[in-house]
């Protein structure tokens, strides 16, 4: 195994994650380590040197030019050499076990995400009392012994892992759990999907936008609850800052991948919600497309078309097909298989679009949205307000005419 940890300027953590991977019950020549520098000036490479006297370890440094770490980690892995990848963030301190718990949940799968659960790491609230002292004068599992029981305590997913009983392959959406302080992958999906995206810069979402490449490229997701790691307390981003850059680096995902998926993430963040809730908000999705999928709405489309002025048009809702191809519609439709039919479409729902401010004179809203509609109705007006002069809504989805929605 290969242990890939990205830092900038936390010499003392450094020290600390990487006496703790010292102790590991396999072998320290069984794996080995590569520190990934974005730039220290500390003394970062002096400890990555004193390391070396207990680990096999390597040295990437890169200039600083800002936040960079997902340059940093993929670096760090081009100079990894084993079959498997542990993510491990700088100041995330492991047990004994480690890195044999991720070793046994890759054995017979070869191609599979695993998540290690990680303690005390909560980005928006406070660190739990006494956790920063304890951690500086107790191994880890000490520290978990003692503060297991209190519920800040807990890894920050964990009421979303416990929604699925701890088994991720019930999830629809297992990528947004991907965060990059503790998790291993082979490495040859890793290179498959490009690793991370080297464009992204700033803090947030580098992880779980690999998350969703991995998951679809075919890869599974588990949770290891042995491979747990504790995320000691240290000086943290400022929170705006952080969701700002947290924020463009979602525009840079939902442009690569303009798909529902990525739609929800953008709507759960512009939204200040929690990003763990895409899973739901994506099954609730998937139920109604079920549903909705033989619905045809050419119909309505076809009565409210002589009705406008000329112009361009986008329809949120198009369904498998439109009323005479009309010249200068342009499509929507959540359903994958509708677009597909459609030819030109966009796979969307309607709550955030690739078109530009003003792209179109008006948006016509079907009753394909009808199942939806209680739940995302203001944000997607208010997206073909954005992109349309006017906003007509078809008599079917106004008085829900239509069967299926009623």
């Amino acid at each position: 195994m290969s242990v890939v940890i990205p830092t900038y300027n936390r010499q003392g953590m450094l020290r600390e994650t990487l006496r703790n991977l010292a102790r590991q019950t396999i072998p320290a020549d069984e794996f080995e380590v590569v520190v990934a520098d974005d730039g220290s000036s500390d003394d970062t490479r002096a400890v990555v040197e004193e390391a070396s006297r207990q680990l096999r370890i390597k040295y990437h440094y890169q200039p600083d030019e800002g936040y960079r770490v997902a340059l940093a980690r993929n670096s760090g892995a081009r100079l990894a050499s084993a079959p498997i990848l542990v993510f491990l963030d700088t100041g995330v301190y492991v047990g004994p076990g480690f890195l044999a718990a991720h070793l046994a949940a890759h054995a017979g799968s070869d191609r599979l995400v695993v998540l290690g659960y990680t303690w005390g790491y909560d980005f928006e609230n406070e660190p739990v009392d006494g956790l920063a002292e304890a951690i500086a004068e107790s191994l880890p599992e000490v520290v978990v012994e003692r503060f297991r029981d209190k519920r800040p305590f807990s890894d920050a997913r964990h009421a979303a892992y416990a929604k699925t009983d701890f088994d991720l392959s019930r999830m629809v959406a297992p990528w947004v759990l991907l965060w990059s302080l503790n998790f291993s992958v082979p490495a040859e999906d890793y290179w498959l999907v490009d690793g991370f995206d080297d464009g992204m810069s700033g803090w947030g979402l580098e992880d779980v936008e690999l998350g969703f490449r991995l998951f679809r490229a075919g890869l599974g997701f588990r949770l290891s609850r042995e491979a747990w790691a504790v995320h000691a307390p240290h000086e943290r981003s400022d929170l705006a800052d952080a969701l700002a850059s947290t924020m463009l680096n979602m525009r840079r995902m939902m442009t690569r991948y303009p798909e529902p998926a990525t739609e929800l993430a953008w709507n759960l963040l512009n939204n200040d919600d929690d990003l763990l809730d895409v899973d739901e908000h994506y099954r609730f999705l998937m139920a109604w497309t079920e549903k909705a999928r033989s619905l045809d709405v050419a119909a309505e489309v076809a009565e409210l078309l002589p009705e406008l002025p000329p112009g361009r048009v986008a329809v949120f809702g198009a369904g498998r097909r439109l009323p005479g191809e009309p010249a200068g519609v342009v499509a929507f439709d959540f359903d994958a298989d509708a677009v597909a039919g459609l030819g030109a479409a966009h796979h969307a729902i309607g709550i955030r679009t690739q078109l530009p401010d003003g792209a179109v004179d008006v948006v016509i809203v079907t009753s394909r949205l009808a199942g939806l509609w209680p739940r995302w109705s203001a944000e997607i007006l208010a997206e073909a307000a954005r992109i349309g002069g006017s906003v007509r809504l078809t008599p079917a989805l106004i008085h829900g005419t239509n069967s299926v929605s009623r």
